[in-house]
């Protein structure tokens, strides 16, 4: 029932409100921009309270993950940087050659995110046309590629995404980045339990979030493999619920009812299955977003991927990552609004009750 607990990295900012407003109004400093002096500040609160590891994000409105993680690995030492990383963009021999300088220079400190991608438009920005269904294929491929060349030996790859003639990393660390997958569909499970070390999913109530585990340990029983998995939420942790509760009301007074209704459109008609599970939630409604005990789906109102957070005293939130812990989840991706403060609160908060408790 231990924890591994990762932080987030907010490569594309951070702040007070959860979206800017559609005429461009707002709080006078409510947006935080995600220059260096800012991300260094957020990753060395992470690495003093103890997390494992910072989700790295990939995207459009994105600074870029790996630029930013050799710069940040400058100035840790401890903690891991979970790279996010989209399949199809780059080759997997050079993103095996890439990785494996990255892994000397941050001391073996890099691990990756797989993403296959559930936002269509996002995709075809970057050049991308290939179809959902067909992207899995891809994933399974590109993953397959580069644990072959990870290994250093020449080989050669025929398959229908990729065709490599002598492919080989010439220079392969010891530590090969460990393989987080996202995804809420049978073909995400599928590929993790062939290829990957971790699955991941966005938070759910705990009913779900057990359904998903069972699920995801028989695929791997099935391919004679272990694999972990792990589960992402936003937080709020405060003293007493009443504040926490009152900084999430005042979330939701910032949120812009024509960004809401704008969002709503777009997930429900996303690609992606853990996307619209998580418009699910809450419909569109502002008034019952306490989807279970703790679990405020807010979020997802207007914010595309993880759309719930953990919500109440640091006792509650704390009762509630115990909860996830004992259905076997191994891993807790936390994010939060701003995360430099967020971090301290949650590390000063909520982290000494879950050591208390033997969680992490």
């Amino acid at each position: 029932m231990t924890l591994r607990l990762h932080w987030f990295l907010p490569l594309h900012g951070d702040g007070k409100e959860l979206a800017k407003r559609s005429d461009g109004s707002g709080s006078p400093g409510a947006r935080r921009e995600p220059d260096l002096a800012y991300l260094t500040e957020v990753a060395l609160a992470a690495e003093r309270f103890g997390f494992a590891g910072m989700l790295t994000p990939f995207g459009m409105f994105c600074e870029d993950p790996w630029v930013m993680t050799a710069a940040l690995a400058m100035v840790t030492r401890r903690i891991n940087f979970l790279v996010a990383l989209r399949p199809g963009l780059a080759s997997p021999v050079l993103v095996a050659q890439a990785a494996a300088t990255l892994q000397r220079v941050s001391g073996g400190r890099l691990e990756f995110n797989i993403v296959t991608g559930g936002d269509a438009d996002e995709q075809r920005r970057y050049g991308d046309p290939v179809a959902y269904a067909q992207r899995y294929e891809r994933t399974g491929e590109f993953l397959d590629v580069f644990h072959r060349a990870w290994s250093g030996e020449r080989f050669d790859f025929h398959g229908a995404h990729y065709d490599i003639t002598g492919g080989m990393l010439a220079r392969p660390h010891d530590r090969r980045p460990r393989i987080y997958l996202g995804g809420s569909s049978d073909a995400a499970r599928a590929i993790a339990a062939r290829h990957g070390d971790v699955l991941l999913n966005w938070g759910e109530p705990p009913a779900a979030t057990a359904r998903f585990v069972a699920a995801a340990r028989e695929a791997a029983e099935a391919h004679g493999r272990p694999l972990e998995t792990g589960v992402r939420f936003h937080v709020i942790a405060r003293d007493t619920a009443d504040e926490a509760w009152s900084v999430a009301r005042r979330l939701l007074e910032t949120m812009d009812p024509a960004r809401i209704r704008q969002a709503q459109q777009r997930f429900q008609a996303s690609d992606s299955e853990g996307q619209r599970r998580m418009a699910a939630l809450h419909g569109g409604r502002t008034d019952e977003l306490e989807v279970y005990p703790n679990v405020w789906a807010g979020y997802g109102l207007v914010r595309p991927g993880v759309g719930t957070a953990l919500v109440g005293s640091h006792e509650d939130v704390a009762d509630r990552i115990e909860e996830y812990a004992a259905l076997g989840v191994d891993h807790l991706i936390l994010s939060a609004q701003p995360h430099l403060e967020e971090a301290h609160a949650f590390g000063e908060g909520v982290l000494p009750l879950l050591r208390k408790r033997g969680v992490v």
